[in-house]
């Protein structure tokens, strides 16, 4: 069987063999993720939790396989407290690859005046779409996170800044925003050993500290959700990236980075829906256009349908889905002045997938992955495939 035909196949049967029993979007808020975690429950004062994660990898490029490899992909600790009525506390430490990368992911408090007017500080994930501030990974049935958000919008990202957020019903329509100032990201989003524009190289643990040109990037969204259905966000991110200022006199000329993102989640008959789409505009150095791409762009759609609820002593909730994910990202995207043909540089990419929860906050997850590249000049497609077997759960 093709893996065109095989792809088909398994779409018809993530639609002809979904139970009865609905899937169920998660009901929560985008902008509650973070608080959104078995491990805080009903507590007023203070809690630990987190969650780990791993999996197994089997990939061939163009015939060529580096084998079987395993990896402890993620161990991250939560820490919760509720200070006083209106005021807590959240953080979240980082060890990725095993202590390869160990981060302080988030640290901020909140104060609340009223649930339309919170006040947050700290360390903070910017509401860039919906992932940013979901990134958990048991709540995901696929195990990598999708090329969009990791690609244009460079999740997980985490910066130091303040702002504010809230929440309000009108006509039954839950209405959501987050507004925030943070640090931005750096010159590296073109001065990166890539050989093109990557924003997520822009991250620095030295933004943490202060900014590199003094000038606070802009973030936002806005949701809508209706019960029974699901949500919308429409987001931005903005702000200058290069170093334009030394000792306070401008040396170089200011270039804006901007994120556009829309994302939905709805159920719709017995399947969960959720995807993302963004946009980015980077602005490049001149002469360096159409190598360093200054239009990104990406987007995801993940559909979920559960299929089986087995009898487990113990587990009443225990489903088994099945799951496909379509997505496709373009890193330059433009055309040759020289000859008006398009740049290529993107990657498209079928992920259908199985997944069993016993409970609720555990997932193993079984993932075939399919994927096609081209390089910048166009050469012939590289085609990617493989297995990825896995595991995450809160504690």
């Amino acid at each position: 069987m093709s893996k065109g035909r095989g792809v088909v196949v398994w779409s018809v049967a993530v639609l002809a063999f979904a139970s009865p029993a609905g899937a169920q979007v998660d009901s929560t808020l985008a902008q509650e993720g973070i608080y959104d975690r078995p491990f805080i429950g009903s507590v007023s004062n203070t809690a630990i939790g987190g969650y780990i994660e791993g999996n197994t990898n089997y990939f061939v490029e163009d015939g060529i396989t580096e084998g079987f490899s395993m990896e402890l992909r993620r161990f991250n600790i939560f820490m919760y407290s509720s200070i006083s009525r209106r005021v807590r506390f959240l953080s979240e430490l980082e060890f990725e690859h095993g202590t390869e990368e160990i981060a302080l992911e988030t640290a901020l408090v909140d104060f609340q005046i009223s649930p339309a007017l919170v006040l947050r500080a700290g360390i903070i994930l910017p509401p860039i779409g919906y992932l940013n501030q979901n990134h958990d990974s048991p709540k995901w049935d696929f195990v990598d996170r999708p090329l969009v958000t990791t690609g244009v919008i460079p999740s997980t990202l985490s910066e130091v800044g303040a702002g504010v957020y809230g929440k309000g019903v009108s006509d039954g329509v839950m209405l959501s925003y987050d507004l925030y100032l943070t640090n931005g990201i750096s010159d590296a989003v073109v001065g990166n050993d890539l050989g093109r524009t990557d924003i997520p190289s822009g991250k620095s643990e030295e933004q943490f500290e202060e900014d590199n040109n003094g000038s606070p990037a802009i973030s936002g969204r806005f949701g809508l959700r209706r019960p029974g259905f699901g949500e919308v966000g429409l987001s931005y991110y903005g702000g200058y990236y290069n170093s334009y200022l030394f000792e306070g006199v401008e040396v170089d000329e200011r270039r804006w980075l901007g994120i556009t993102a829309f994302d939905f989640g709805a159920s719709v008959g017995r399947f969960d829906v959720r995807g993302e789409l963004a946009y980015a505009t980077i602005d490049v150095p001149s002469g360096m256009s159409e190598i360093f791409g200054d239009r990104q762009w990406g987007g995801h759609v993940d559909i979920i349908a559960p299929v089986w609820k087995p009898a487990l002593s113990g587990y009443d909730n225990a489903t088994v889905s099945l799951g496909l994910r379509l997505e496709k990202v373009d890193y330059n995207r433009g055309t040759f002045l020289s000859t008006g043909l398009s740049i290529r540089d993107d990657v498209t990419a079928v992920v259908p997938s199985v997944s069993f929860r016993p409970t609720q906050g555990t997932v193993f997850r079984a993932n075939y992955r399919y994927h096609w590249t081209h390089d910048f000049i166009g050469n012939p497609t590289v085609r990617t495939a493989g297995f990825q077997v896995g595991f995450a759960t809160y504690f």
